[in-house]
């Protein structure tokens, strides 16, 4: 696959799942390079219109691509879909689609930083011009933080010996290269599952905290849900058990509010809470796509429905509505 391919993961059963008027406006808020997009445009009506956000400007690049008067594309993380939304004038929304994590163009660009594989500069942001790059992190953290992050996000149990080696090796000089950091951490793991490189789970970790992912990920959920249309819904494709553990709670903390009451509350005679969204399905690849596109093999896909807005003076996790 070249840096130029994607492929994209679970496109005709997120598309199934997630149009569910082809009158309506839709929300991608991970364009890429718009393999989702293409295929939501295809099933639309004339009526219908797409809006996508990236915030990696080769991927906003490739929104001009496309030359439709359905579609309008807008440069921002999708944690801030409000204020793209808001930038063009839409209230809400009747579908919403999140594919979360790194794009294959991302992976196999080596300038971009995210291949253990493949030599270039440390980098690793999915906006090159936002935030600190994991070279720069790495150069100023302390041990202790930097095993955090790669045992929290990497859940990587060699992560004390990892970011023990790499304080020792940046006193000699700075790590600046992506094989740089892959050979510190084959030097410090002892062993690994077979076909996995000992830097899988310290490159995934480095990515999610330099780029804020799951935080992103919490703030685009309770953003989406807002922005849904009761009625409308919204999909979300994981590749990290962490990212699926976040979507599956929100989900079902929105499904199922009284699970969520606080124990003295639930054995009062207090009306039912309402909830908020419909689960509809969890999917996962088929040995087919799995084959085609290895790279989908640890995807999950859920769907839920809103049912109802939040009621009045309360929000995601607050105590008004038991959540």
């Amino acid at each position: 696959m070249s840096a130029d391919e994607h492929i994209p993961v679970l496109l005709q059963p997120t598309v199934d799942a997630l149009l569910h008027t082809p009158d309506g406006l839709y929300l991608d808020c991970t364009f890429g390079r718009g393999g989702h997009s293409r295929a939501l445009l295809e099933k639309l009506s004339a009526k219908g219109q797409l809006v996508a956000l990236d915030r990696d400007p080769q991927a906003v690049q490739a929104m001009g691509e496309i030359k439709d008067s359905r579609f309008r594309g807008v440069r921002s993380a999708f944690a801030d879909l409000e204020s793209a939304l808001d930038l063009l004038g839409i209230d809400q929304v009747d579908g919403v689609l999140m594919d979360i994590g790194v794009s294959s163009p991302q992976i196999d660009q080596a300038e971009r930083g995210f291949s253990f594989r493949r030599d270039g500069p440390l980098d690793m942001r999915m906006d090159p011009q936002a935030g600190e790059s994991a070279a720069d992190f790495l150069a100023r953290a302390e041990a202790r933080e930097i095993k955090e992050v790669i045992k929290n996000y990497g859940e990587e149990r060699f992560a004390v010996q990892i970011a023990t080696a790499i304080v020792a090796r940046r006193a000699e000089r700075p790590i600046t290269t992506t094989l740089d950091l892959a050979q510190i951490v084959a030097g410090a793991v002892r062993t690994r599952e077979p076909g996995q490189d000992p830097a899988t789970r310290t490159f995934q970790a480095l990515r999610i905290h330099v780029n804020q992912e799951l935080a992103q990920l919490e703030q685009g959920l309770t953003a989406a849900f807002k922005r849904l249309k009761v009625g409308g819904r919204l999909a979300v494709i994981s590749f990290h058990s962490l990212e699926d553990r976040i979507t599956k709670q929100f989900i079902e903390k929105l499904a199922n509010p009284k699970s969520q009451q606080d124990a003295r509350l639930r054995k009062l005679p207090l009306p039912e809470p309402t909830p908020l969204m419909r689960k509809l399905d969890r999917i996962k690849p088929s040995k087919e796509e799995c084959e085609l596109n290895p790279r989908s093999r640890s995807s999950v896909l859920r769907v839920a429905e809103k049912l109802a807005e939040w009621p009045a003076g309360s929000s995601v996790g607050g105590n008004a509505w038991g959540a």
